[in-house]
């Protein structure tokens, strides 16, 4: 089917194009960039007031799936990234049993194939079953098609280990993805170690349980000699450090989740695991030092950390309910509502750092709009208000601090491969 997308605000990184014009998509690509308003096509959308960006592409997600399907599966948590307005997504290992070898990496790319809404790119283990201890077949799995390897969730603890397992990772041309994390540091916290933590009587998460492993994991990328992303970040020392490694021309790259730059500590009303996710909110200073990376190109990209799990595991007090909330469908909202608007962001970086950037830390042909190219496109109304509601989620886990917030931003259609996975209706 062909599609016309006309009258939209098209921003495409790749070739700084911030302009009013119209995209015509025929047998899943980009047939013309810039296509007259009156082309014939079988479909047309009018995109007047709407961004039409490069797909988006979420490089840290958990899908659950295997193992764990109460709280996810690949069916759903895709249709909850299409809701999102996301084209691609990279699922984490820590799935039961975790994605460490190469042919967990081919079970979920064939479950992908039968089930998924939008594309799928495992990202595989760095040892084995996630233990830390034996490294992952991290060469078999790039050429099954894993796209990275991470130990999310944990820290590989062991650096010697860690440092071969760089080092497998470069040869086999793959970025290593770090969730950071000292586990001897962090003891049972369960949120920031700050005024809430004191006011609820929990234990705290220090910023130095991030900062500790963020500079060795930098140090120890600069010996192997591999491209490091960091997950997640959300200190401000985390932004110095990443700031002082491009300045030396290591090849570190740094995403930030939405919760970590649109919600403080302070936000937190009580004792509700809704607001328990790892790393924690963190002290405004923290959140504006995040923005300030954002804004100033220091932080490359805006990751979910999309983390279902059950309500019943959610009602429980902080101190025993597992870490994470979900970010697939309420990344985009948070993002114009707390970065665009603002001034941070322009619509363009929005799309740098959805698209653009997360495409190139990965190394894959996708975040542009450019003639030829995959008809992967978002298209955004910025205008749209609305209050988020975890009812409207198409992901399994509703788990989310910002239930009840007013918010603009709604995604109005997602197109994969030029074909409409989602439309706002």
């Amino acid at each position: 089917m062909d599609i016309l997308i006309k009258n939209g605000r098209v921003l495409d990184p790749a070739t700084d194009t911030d302009q009013v014009k119209s995209i015509l998509v025929r047998d899943g690509k980009i047939a013309d960039a810039d296509a007259p308003g009156e082309t014939r096509a079988d479909r047309v959308i009018d995109a007047a007031g709407c961004y039409v960006m490069p797909g988006l592409i979420d490089l840290h997600v958990h899908l659950r799936d295997p193992g764990q399907e109460y709280k996810e599966t690949i069916q759903t948590g895709t249709l909850a990234a299409a809701h999102g307005g996301y084209t691609t997504v990279c699922p984490m290992p820590n799935t039961s049993p975790s994605t460490d070898s190469p042919e967990k990496v081919a079970q979920v790319l064939q479950k992908a194939a039968r089930e998924a809404s939008v594309h799928v790119l495992p990202v595989g283990a760095v040892t084995v079953g996630q233990q830390g201890k034996e490294l992952a077949d991290i060469q078999g799995m790039a050429q099954a098609g894993a796209v990275a390897v991470s130990e999310d969730g944990k820290s590989v603890m062991n650096t010697a280990v860690y440092l071969e397992g760089m080092k497998l990772a470069a040869q086999a041309g793959i970025p290593v993805m770090a969730h950071c994390e000292d586990k001897d540091l962090v003891g049972k916290g369960c949120l920031n170690e700050g005024p809430k933590a004191k006011e609820l009587g929990l234990p705290g998460i220090l910023n130095a349980v991030e900062d500790v492993i963020v500079a060795r994991d930098i140090i120890l990328a600069k010996a192997a000699g591999c491209r490091l992303h960091l997950c997640h970040c959300s200190t401000a020392d985390s932004v110095k450090m990443v700031k002082m490694a491009k300045e030396e021309g290591l090849l570190v790259t740094a995403e930030v989740c939405p919760h970590h730059f649109a919600m403080t500590e302070d936000e937190i009303p009580g004792d509700d695991a809704n607001y328990k996710m790892n790393p924690p909110l963190r002290s405004r200073a923290d959140v504006e030092a995040l923005k300030a990376g954002l804004r100033d190109g220091i932080m490359d990209v805006i990751s979910t950390d999309h983390a279902p799990h059950h309500a019943d595991e959610k009602k429980k007090s902080m101190a025993d309910a597992p870490f994470g909330i979900v970010g697939s469908e309420t990344a985009v909202a948070l993002t114009i509502t707390h970065l665009v608007e603002p001034g941070y962001l322009t619509p363009l970086e929005m799309a740098a750092k959805m698209s653009y950037n997360p495409a190139r830390v990965i190394g894959i042909d996708r975040g542009t709009l450019m003639e030829g190219k995959a008809a992967d496109i978002t298209i955004i109304d910025p205008a749209d208000e609305y209050v988020i509601d975890p009812d409207t989620f198409c992901s399994k886990g509703h788990n989310t601090p910002f239930a009840g917030h007013t918010v603009r931003g709604r995604v109005r259609y997602t197109l994969v491969d030029g074909q409409i996975v989602y439309e706002y209706r």
